[in-house]
């Protein structure tokens, strides 16, 4: 029998006949054969082929297709000189109505039923390991001399009957500050999977314990070593499993089939990718391509200029949009809050800024067929009720959004507000926005620019922010430009010494994310934008899909139109101004807000983001 010694450095077809004649002393094909292809191997009867193919075309990251045999084919030259399916593969499963019967070295008995069998073969991520491993990178599986750890998940992969399963994954631990060169090494590597599909919490996935895998061996992790995942191969078996042919047969997992190509053959995502952390509880990074990232840099550029030379360039913090809007990205479920009533002596109080930048993203949000949710001020009910709905009637939303208010009742009553039955496992929203919303100070009142307390016109929706920072999964954002806005506690300090009375009127509640623009509305349509630059990202895309299914770019002009206009938002300060809200600075019943005119400034700005 021949030991591991010096099979990485085999060439294929050497290996082949090795593993044809079983003398080898080995339970995984990890390692082997540095820096050429490997092959997961699914065979079905030829009158499942064509299911399965277009299986495998609507599910190309854990099945990416490299060859499809003709019936009764055991060879394939497209892949492999001097080669036979029946024998090559380590080790082989057989299935029988939807069970596994056993375990094999060789096929060579069934022959016969093979005349009447097609074979897949299917990219491998053992295939990407050399690559990691150049650059720079450690692969814990090869070096621990085990197999990869694999996973079933509960993510759902695009069903073509009768395949149908959830998704594979491999997980290799990376450490964290090589994060973004894994992903680098791996993304154009589209026939071994392509680029990771999760980085962070496995629960995510619906994993639940690492130390038990559905598939290969347990692999450690070092201290700072992040658990990355990617799409696998033996999604094809689970599907094999699901659709109960008579007779199906796949390699053992971790037992590929060794082809004769070298992994230099790349197709290209667009871009290079970047690697963020959008949340520590629980841990989750998200992928974007440096281009997209780029322009969402400069729509945080572009609204980041201080009209009202109040000293907000002192409150910014870099990449906090990037970040906020990967989190919404990853979200399933939004709750949006607004409203300042800064002017207290007239009816309504509010001002203007803040509800057109909620609506904006909401309206993408809605486009992105995310929920959405809005939660205000007890006494406002009825004028964002009307706000709402006019705004549904001038095509700003394509449905009325659920209105809501909170109350303090009793100590959990934020939680209940949150999350089903006070469950901090079943939270309703995954990502809270306060968009200039009044926001509570150090001494639980509430101040206008002016340093007037307003606390009897303002509900505690604080305490959903506060409370959200308990509950796992819930991330959160600001979007200010005073510093006394719900969410700017992140940068209070800075309130405090360069903003006009911030020693008083400096929110204290913080946000995860904190996005300072000189006019608040022009965060919200920054958001806007963002998102759609976001879903039209190939990269974060394909990350959002987990690899499975197909890009909705079909989709692309319904998210387009849901991005303010000139002359939306134009229709929407009318409708304001008519219900009595006013400029925040001036207390304006004009085309106005905070104290800027809407054309020439404003309408500027949105043509700017556009």
């Amino acid at each position: 029998m021949l030991l591991t010694g010096g099979l990485k450095s085999l060439l294929p077809h050497v290996l082949r006949r090795i593993i044809r004649l079983n003398r080898l002393s080995i339970s995984n094909t990890s390692g082997m054969a540095e820096g050429y292809k490997q092959a997961n191997v699914v065979i079905l009867h030829k009158s499942l082929a064509d299911d399965f193919e277009k299986f495998c075309r609507a599910n190309d990251g854990p099945l990416p297709l490299l060859h499809r045999s003709q019936p009764g084919d055991w060879k394939c030259p497209s892949l492999s000189s001097d080669s036979d399916i029946r024998t090559d593969c380590l080790q082989y499963r057989v299935y029988e109505h939807g069970v596994c019967t056993g375990s094999l070295k060789s096929l060579k008995e069934y022959s016969e039923q093979l005349k009447d069998m097609v074979t897949f073969y299917l990219g491998c991520s053992f295939s990407f390991e050399k690559a990691v491993q150049s650059a720079g990178i450690p692969v814990r599986n090869v070096e621990q001399k085990c197999n990869v750890s694999m996973y079933k998940t509960t993510v759902p992969c695009y069903s073509v009957s009768p395949f149908w399963c959830n998704l594979v994954v491999t997980m290799r631990p990376i450490p964290e500050s090589k994060l973004e060169g894994a992903v680098l090494a791996t993304s154009e590597l589209k026939e071994a999977h392509g680029a990771p599909i999760h980085m962070g919490d496995p629960g995510l996935l619906g994993i639940q314990d690492l130390s038990k895998p559905d598939y290969g061996d347990p692999v450690h992790l070092h201290p700072g070593d992040i658990p990355v995942f990617w799409a696998c191969g033996v999604t094809g078996a689970e599907a094999v499993i699901n659709c109960r042919a008579s007779l199906a047969f796949t390699h053992s997992p971790g037992c590929m089939f060794i082809t004769d190509l070298k992994n230099n053959n790349v197709r290209s995502l667009r871009g290079v990718p970047q690697v963020h952390c959008i949340s520590q509880d629980p841990l989750h990074f998200s992928i974007v391509s440096a281009e997209a990232a780029q322009k969402i840099k400069t729509l945080e550029t572009l609204i980041g200029i201080d009209p009202g030379d109040r000293g907000i360039s002192h409150l910014q913090r870099q990449d906090e949009l990037l970040k906020a809007c990967l989190a919404i990205s990853h979200a399933r479920s939004v709750l949006i809050t607004t409203g300042f009533p800064t002017h207290f002596t007239y009816e309504p109080p509010e001002e203007n800024d803040g509800p057109p930048g909620a609506l904006a993203i909401a309206a993408i949000l809605q486009a992105l067929e995310k929920e959405v949710a809005i939660v205000t001020d007890q006494r406002a009910m009825d004028l964002n009720k009307k706000i709402i709905e006019e705004a549904v009637q001038l095509g700003i939303l394509k449905k009325p959004i659920p209105l809501l208010n909170y109350q303090r009742e009793s100590a959990d009553s934020a939680l209940m507000f949150l999350c089903d039955n006070g469950n901090s496992g079943r939270p309703r929203y995954d990502h809270l926005i306060a968009i200039e919303r009044a926001g509570m100070a150090a001494d639980g009142n509430y101040y206008n620019a002016r340093k007037v307390n307003i606390k009897h016109l303002v509900d505690p929706i604080d305490e959903l922010f506060l409370t959200a920072q308990t509950i796992p999964g819930v991330t959160t954002t600001g979007v200010g430009d005073g510093g006394n806005e719900l969410g700017m506690g992140k940068v209070k300090d800075a309130v405090k010494k360069h903003i006009k009375n911030g020693d008083v009127i400096a929110c204290d509640v913080e946000a995860d994310f904190t996005i300072v623009a000189g006019v608040s509305n022009w965060g919200g349509y920054a958001i806007a934008c963002a998102l759609y630059i976001l879903r039209t990202c190939e990269i974060h895309d394909r990350y959002l899909r987990k690899a499975v299914g197909f890009p909705q770019l079909s989709e692309k002009k319904v998210w387009l139109s849901a991005l303010p206009s000139v002359s939306k938002e134009e229709k929407l300060l009318k409708t304001l101004v008519r219900h009595g809200v006013r400029s925040g600075k001036t207390a304006s019943l004009e085309m106005e807000v905070d104290g800027l005119p809407f054309y020439n400034t404003h309408s500027l700005m949105i043509e700017k983001l556009l």
